[in-house]
């Protein structure tokens, strides 16, 4: 799993990224507003972690302009405000979950696994995109209406580059997305993948630019 943490307090902010590493979530770590919507144009993130001091934005003002471009992100506020009038705010705000500061790295760690599984779970039931057809859950593929076997880890990429939609999609960013940060990775395993991925669907299937990433080369249907 990969996060966007927008957090003003670097110490704090390390101490999140430190933490929620041990629990196998990748985290990339930013203090502004401005940095957050910076970095959801260049990367995907399959949860908002978001504090709401921050110092160019309201953190409920960013939230809300994130929204209008993935409104099935998940986002949990981490905030010091403890009234209870600050928590219900949050989520009728459109917020997932509200966790107070002070915390503990295992409940917050526990809290964005569970946003994720019930946002997986509200995920469409097929990808399509140009000629090609995939059904997340079974792998099931199609291109031109013929069947085609992907494996799981092709698969995995597939449906990472299909939810960027249209945006590059660094190595770095890809290869957590497929492996996590607890599993030996050969150097060159992510390569290998797009190549087969390319042989079964074809050279246009993904897109390479040197500096930008990867996206896919058909733009999944509205």
């Amino acid at each position: 799993m990969r996060v966007l943490l927008v957090e003003d307090d670097d110490l704090i902010g390390q101490g999140i990224v430190a933490g929620l590493c041990k629990h196998g979530i990748a985290v990339h770590h930013v203090g502004t507003a401005a940095a957050a919507e910076a970095a959801q144009l260049d990367d995907t993130f399959q949860a908002l972690v978001l504090d709401l001091g921050l110092p160019d934005r309201d953190g409920m003002e960013l939230m809300a302009r994130m929204r209008t471009f993935e409104p099935d992100l998940p986002v949990l506020i981490l905030s010091a405000r403890d009234a209870i009038e600050h928590k219900l705010t949050g989520l009728q705000g459109g917020a997932d979950d509200y966790l107070i500061k002070p915390f503990d790295l295992r409940e917050l760690a526990a809290r964005l696994h569970a946003l994720v599984r019930r946002t997986q779970g509200r995920a469409v039931q097929s990808i399509e995109a140009g000629p090609f057809r995939l059904e997340p859950d079974s792998g099931l593929a199609w291109l031109h209406g013929e069947p085609v076997t992907l494996s799981r880890r092709e698969v995995d990429l597939l449906i990472h580059l299909a939810a960027a939609d249209g945006r590059w999609v660094l190595p770095d960013a890809l290869s957590e997305r497929l492996y996590g940060l607890g599993e030996e990775v050969n150097s060159n395993a992510l390569n290998v993948h797009i190549h087969n991925i390319r042989r079964k669907l074809g050279a246009k299937a993904i897109e390479t630019t040197r500096g930008l990433g990867y996206r896919l080369g058909w733009r999944p249907n509205p």
